[in-house]
């Protein structure tokens, strides 16, 4: 997997950090704290997969009109690059909310936290899942 770009979008402590795993990958991982800085980079370069935490759109959380903190980014994401691989973490209790982003997105995989380095690893190969644990 040279020259494969991801982005990590690090919204939360409960990430799981996949830094080393990435790199015995041949991955560059590139990390983001913010949305903000995440849209910006994307404009200037495509990653190949980005690897993100779903959080549902509680009550007005997100302006009421998105369904999760991650919307805005695949709206954009489509725009800048379609092509690109979404795997989306989600804790158990949110899970039953993911299906609607993915009404409406192309999710490459959605994984339930905690998330083990072999069901990622697996995922990053290629493996297509919904929400399964492994």
């Amino acid at each position: 997997m040279s020259d494969t770009t991801l982005f990590s979008i690090l919204e939360s402590p409960t990430h799981p950090d996949f830094t080393a795993l990435y790199r015995r990958l041949g991955i560059r991982q590139v990390e983001f704290r913010s949305m903000r800085k995440v849209m910006s980079e994307l404009k200037r370069q495509q990653p190949d997969i980005v690897v993100a935490e779903f959080f549902y759109g509680y009550a007005n959380n997100y302006a009421g009109i998105n369904i999760s903190n991650l919307d805005v980014f695949l709206f954009s994401l489509q725009k800048y690059a379609p092509e690109t691989r979404v795997i989306v973490l989600v804790e158990k209790s949110e899970h039953e909310y993911v299906g609607k982003l993915y009404e409406i997105f192309p999710l490459h995989a959605v994984l339930v936290q905690p998330v083990k380095e072999s069901r990622i690893e697996l995922v990053l190969a290629g493996s297509k899942t919904f929400g399964e644990k492994m």
